[in-house]
């Protein structure tokens, strides 16, 4: 489908299969999360907006391109997007950051908002929303329907893993959107868990249960 890029790089896929691994540590789990968020910041900003400044060297001045425009909007939605979050500041230090917290009722798999904070001149930004997981779709879609209710256009969706349940009802509600994953799994479990997945993202990231 269009606007959907798997990454494929072979440090995202080992670094993912640590990450699938039950015997892998909370510290461990945390920094490969921050490290992939990294791996895939790279390519999901490569087409960042450019402008040429004059620069001097220790040699002689030269024009040399430089990022333009309102700087990157990074959204993490709460709490396991959080994970993602360093990983992406750490090629773009000078990014400003929202958080958007929804929580998913474990019934009806339905979301709920329940925080939303985003940078000023939002319209005028690149916005990377990230959630490790994208499952059936739901947070995602109501993440972005907040941001664009607030102004937002420009939008990239990052997913470590998703569900091809998940990926289809995201692309279908936010077609403009693009979206990377670093693995599409099988398919969702009768409770809304990606198979084979790597469990809850968040409890692994936090050490919680």
């Amino acid at each position: 489908m269009e606007n959907i890029i798997e990454t494929n790089h072979p440090l995202i896929q080992h670094k993912i299969s640590v990450l699938r691994n039950k015997n892998t540590g909370t510290n461990e789990f945390r920094g490969i999360v921050d490290e992939i968020g990294m791996l895939m910041g790279y390519e999901a900003l490569s087409d960042l907006p450019t402008q040429m400044v004059e620069v001097d060297t220790p040699i002689e001045t030269c024009l040399s391109p430089m990022l333009a425009g309102k700087k990157l909007a990074i959204v993490p939605i709460l709490r396991a997007g959080l994970g993602m979050l360093n990983g992406v500041l750490s090629l773009v230090p000078s990014a400003k950051v929202g958080h958007i917290g929804i929580y998913r009722d474990e019934e009806t798999h339905e979301p709920h908002e329940y925080f939303c904070k985003l940078p000023s001149h939002i319209s005028e930004r690149l916005i990377i929303v990230t959630d490790p997981m994208l499952a059936t779709g739901g947070s995602a879609i109501a993440a972005i329907d907040l941001i664009k209710q607030k102004g937002g256009k420009n939008i990239k969706f990052m997913s470590i893993i998703a569900a091809p349940e998940g990926i289809k009802k995201l692309h279908e509600a936010h077609p403009d959107i693009q979206i990377y994953v670093g693995h599409i799994d099988r398919e969702l479990n009768k409770d809304a868990y990606i198979c084979p997945g790597l469990g809850d993202a968040g409890d692994r990231i936090f050490g919680t249960k």
